[in-house]
Parts: structure tokens; C-alpha cells; sequence
């Protein structure tokens, strides 16, 4: 016997909250077909319900009250759409005690807490989903958790970020510069008005946590990981990637090694032959790497009203079918390994190094020479341009470990040749 019905709260109505109600305004009349059941949004938790009262079809389902939600027994689902830690915490943690089952786009509160919340819901016997909190409408999670399954993951890559991808993709189609590309992310909305979380690779931080920790089976937490921005990326960076016959994209990565697992965002020269390096404007992709399955790519929006609407009922209506069929509660944090996380400083990769240096014989030679001493290998040097009395030098290095490289940049930044040290960006 199925359940006659499933009622659904949303918390908030913003961008997001929008977009599933549209979703499910549309969805239904075909929602007894897809779910052999009913769905309807029953409330709405808002701030103010003036602002808000045009924008559905019956402003009684408006409310400024969560305890409204939380006591109303009709209530089978609720869906978190507010974002940041707090009330949302309070929130999802209250509703899954009730015996209501959550759908969150919420990264930041799933990277962070995410193993506490899952299993409150699996104590409570009901569900906890979030495919929208990593890459907006594609499907990566549940493709994880299910169909790639069997797989022993080694490795995750992706861009996870749509509003730095959207500026490095201006600075390297158009030439734009940072400060312009971000300007025009903003003006078209895709950079918030503080933009730190996305350009300094926090946002992508989260999102590769939450991936690696599924992919693995292991805890990995926002603070397991390392993050670098694109705050630094000029356009001569990108002039001189380009004569390499590579892009410049910020790539979240996740590695499981021998010596532990690697989890870090930061800048990366990528071959423009690479599934990645082809990945513009704000699309996001994200690129798994399975002993059975090889390598597999996702790829699509990474943000947005519909979307990440998209993936938020797609949840819902997952919760949905269990609940209609009263097979709810099968939420499995799934993390049954430990696994320790390698520190940045002994992970490898080749650099590339652009440096101001003095404009006279040995310099190059003096630069070897620290390079050597700290086990830092030559691969490739360009020399280019003319900068007043001094001379432009770009140097790629062969795989080095992390702290090695740090080591030698220290002695050249300190050097009598050296002017400045100007960009440090891994090459993969």
C-alpha cells in the first residue's frame, strides 16, 4: 500500500526556494505517474510574507514560524534552502529528530557536519539528501553512492566552481583581466557582492570535501583541505599557458594514495587537450577515475535557479518514492574506512614559476643552482620580455613535492637576482 500524498515544507524562497516551487508546479500532473503518490508543497517558511505573498498561488502557505513546520504531523519532508551554518543546523537537526526526512542544497553545513546530521536521520530511520550542495543540477552524489558503487575510486577532478570558471574563461577567450572578468561576473550575477568564497576556492573546498568524503569512504572535512584562489591569475599567466598549449582553470582535486588521501583547490595549467580544459562560462564538471569504470565525466550547470532546482526535486522525489512505498530510512553515511589526510606539503606536482629577475649574465645559473640544492629539476624555461632594466623568466619545473619547491622559492625571493617572484601555479 502506498501513502496517500506527500507534503512538503520549503525553508526559504529565495533563488533557489523559487526554482522548486516552479518545479513542482509544473510536475504536477505527472507526479502520481513518477511517484505513485501526490506531492504538494503545504508550507513555506519565509522572513516576510509580504515580500513574498505574489510569487505562489496561495499565500496561506506562507509562514515566518519553523516550530509550524516542525509541529505540523502532515509534513513528510522538509527542504533546506537558507544556507550558512545557523538556524540551518538547528533546523535540519530538529526535523530529522521529528521524523521528517530533509533535502539541503547546503555545502558548507554538509561539508562540515554532514556525518553528525546523517546519522541523527539514520537513529530516526528517515532521509537525508544533498545532491544539490555539490555541481547544481548535475548529478554526481547519487551517481557515487549507486552506479559507481563498485568501483574503487581513486581519484576525483573537477571544476566546481561556475563564477571563477566564468572569469578565467573571459581572461582567456577575451583577455580580459581579473578585476574586469570579476566586474562583469557580478554585473550578470554569477559573482556575489562579496565574491571571497568563490574566487579564494572556499566554495570548491566544500564541495570537494563532500565528494571525496563519498568517493572514499573516509571522513574529509572543509578543514582537511587545501585552498588556493585565482586572485593572483594574470593575464600573462594566461598569455604564457596558452604557448605551453595549456588553459589556466581552478581545479578541485581529490587523490587517494598510499600515503593518505590529498584534498586541495588551487589554480592548474591543464593540457587544452584535457575533457576539462574545454569547460567554459559557468558549467561545471567533475571527472572520476574508477578501477572498473576508468574515467568518467559529469558535466553541466553548476549553479542557478533551475538547476540546482533540478537536483533539490530530484531528491524529493527520491524521498518521496520511499516514503509512498514506507521504505524510508535508508540513509547510510556509508564512511566506514580512516584514513589519514596527506599534508600539502608532501604532495607532488611540476610548477610553473614566473619571476622578475636581473638582466645579466648567470642569473639563470644562479637560479639552477638554488633549484638543485633544494631537489628541484629544471624541466623548461622561457624568457620572453623585458621589464625596465629587468628580465621576465618562466620556469617549469619536474615533479616536486610541495615543500620543496616552497623551500627553493623562500632562497630566490631572498636572492640578489631575483626581484620579485610573481606567480607559483601547478601544472598537471
Amino acid at each position: 500500500m502506498s501513502k496517500e500524498g506527500i507534503n512538503v515544507a520549503l525553508l526559504g524562497l529565495g533563488t533557489v526556494g523559487s526554482g522548486v516551487y516552479k518545479v513542482t508546479q509544473r510536475q504536477k500532473s505527472e507526479m502520481m505517474q513518477k511517484l505513485n503518490t501526490t506531492l504538494q508543497i503545504r508550507s513555506i517558511l519565509v522572513r516576510n510574507i509580504e515580500k513574498h505573498k505574489d510569487e505562489v498561488d496561495d499565500p496561506a502557505i506562507l509562514t515566518t514560524s519553523f516550530e509550524d513546520i516542525l509541529e505540523d504531523p502532515q509534513i513528510d519532508i522538509v527542504v533546506e534552502l537558507m544556507g550558512g551554518m545557523e538556524p540551518a543546523y538547528t533546523y535540519i537537526r530538529s526535523a530529522l529528530e521529528a521524523g521528517k526526512s530533509v533535502v539541503t542544497a547546503n555545502k558548507d553545513l554538509i561539508a562540515d557536519r554532514g556525518g553528525e546530521l546523517l546519522q541523527i536521520a539514520e537513529e530516526n530511520h528517515v532521509e537525508l539528501r544533498f545532491e544539490a550542495a555539490v555541481a547544481g543540477g548535475i548529478p554526481i552524489i547519487s551517481p557515487l553512492k549507486s552506479s559507481l558503487a563498485a568501483n574503487e575510486i581513486s581519484k576525483i577532478m573537477g571544476i566546481l566552481n561556475g563564477t571563477t570558471n566564468y572569469i578565467l574563461t573571459k581572461m582567456t577567450n577575451e583577455g580580459m583581466d581579473y578585476a574586469d572578468a570579476l566586474d562583469e561576473a557580478t554585473a550578470l550575477g554569477y559573482a556575489e557582492a562579496d565574491p571571497t568564497a568563490d574566487v579564494e576556492g572556499y566554495d570548491a573546498g566544500r564541495k570537494i570535501a563532500i565528494l571525496a568524503t563519498i568517493a572514499f569512504h573516509s571522513r574529509v572535512t572543509f578543514r582537511d583541505v587545501y585552498t588556493e584562489g585565482i586572485t593572483r591569475i594574470t593575464a600573462k599567466d594566461i598569455s604564457y599557458a596558452k604557448t605551453l598549449g595549456r588553459v589556466i582553470k581552478l581545479i578541485a582535486m581529490a587523490n587517494n594514495t598510499p600515503e593518505g588521501i590529498e584534498v586541495k583547490v588551487h589554480p592548474m595549467l591543464i593540457p587544452e587537450d584535457h575533457a576539462l580544459a574545454s569547460v567554459n562560462g559557468s558549467y561545471n564538471a567533475v571527472y572520476v577515475d574508477g578501477d572498473a569504470v576508468e574515467d568518467v565525466m559529469f558535466y553541466g550547470k553548476g549553479a542557478g535557479e533551475m538547476p540546482t532546482a533540478s537536483a533539490v526535486m530530484g531528491d524529493v522525489f527520491s524521498v518521496a518514492r520511499r516514503i509512498a512505498e514506507h521504505s524510508q530510512g535508508s540513509t547510510r553515511d556509508n564512511v566506514y574506512r580512516s584514513i589519514p589526510i596527506k599534508k600539502v606539503e608532501n604532495t607532488r606536482s611540476s610548477y610553473f614559476i614566473r619571476m622578475e629577475v636581473e638582466d645579466k649574465p648567470g642569473v639563470l645559473a644562479t637560479i639552477a643552482s638554488i633549484f638543485g640544492n633544494n631537489s628541484v629539476s629544471i624541466e623548461q624555461v622561457i624568457q620572453k620580455n623585458k621589464i625596465e632594466k629587468n628580465a621576465e623568466l618562466v620556469i617549469i619545473t619536474s615533479s616536486v613535492k610541495e615543500r620543496h619547491i616552497k623551500d627553493a622559492l623562500l632562497i630566490l625571493e631572498s636572492s640578489s637576482v631575483v626581484r620579485k617572484v610573481a606567480t607559483m601555479i601547478r601544472v598537471y
